[in-house]
């Protein structure tokens, strides 16, 4: 019992740390919900304000403009802790390096997921989305975003050792990120013509669980190679 109360003050409090550390810098929070809003606001000055291009197009849109705004803040999920000494000492703390990452996973999925998943149902209105595929817009960011995170942070701590690893971090994740991508757009596309979408939404929960069973392992692993 003791034990299990000393994970959860670990995974709370390094969890309260990296917020307090975003709010002073703020740009860590809205750098990437800037992109986010000018990415979707642009599209309709690009291809026209055609409502009914709008409509078919605005689910790959706002996924997309959500998939490159997480991975905007990514870099930055280790890297300062790693050039300052705060990363070696979380690979040596008594408490498991899987409770620690999953704290800072968190961390970034509440400053930078959170806001995309109030704000998307904003954009949409601008892209004139169907008005039955809100609720699924909503579902698939709710589940699809914390998959982004913890899928990304894996990249993030294979290249955290590298000076100029943004590149390579991309090409890392990508291919990770497409199948959730594949499975949001679908579940928003088949909401707009009343079809049941629940299946699309299964799959992303399944990557979802998968994700936090798996990735904070693949995270920790990646952390003390990249570290050594």
């Amino acid at each position: 019992m003791k034990r299990g109360i000393s994970y959860t003050k670990a995974f709370t409090t390094l969890l309260q740390r990296d917020l307090r550390i975003a709010i002073r810098h703020r740009g860590d929070i809205f750098n990437p919900l800037l992109f986010f809003i000018l990415v979707v606001t642009l599209f309709p000055l690009g291809i026209g304000p055609e409502p009914q291009v709008l409509t078919r197009v605005a689910p790959g849109i706002i996924w997309v403009a959500a998939l490159l705004a997480s991975m905007l803040s990514l870099e930055r999920l280790f890297k300062a802790d790693y050039n300052d000494g705060s990363l070696e000492q979380m690979l040596l703390s008594p408490q498991p390096l899987v409770i620690l990452v999953l704290a800072k996973v968190f961390a970034h999925w509440i400053l930078t997921g959170v806001p995309l998943i109030l704000v998307a149902p904003l954009l949409a209105v601008l892209l004139h989305l169907d008005s039955n595929s809100y609720v699924a817009l909503m579902a698939t960011l709710a589940l699809g975003t914390p998959v982004l995170s913890l899928l990304g942070a894996i990249g993030v701590a294979l290249t955290v050792g590298l000076r100029k690893g943004g590149v390579l971090l991309s090409l890392l994740i990508l291919p990770l990120y497409i199948p959730v991508l594949i499975f949001a757009t679908s579940a928003i596309d088949s909401a707009s013509i009343n079809l049941p979408y629940s299946g699309q939404l299964a799959i992303i929960g399944a990557m979802l669980i998968g994700s936090l069973i798996m990735a904070p392992f693949a995270i920790g692993a990646s952390l003390r190679v990249s570290t050594n």
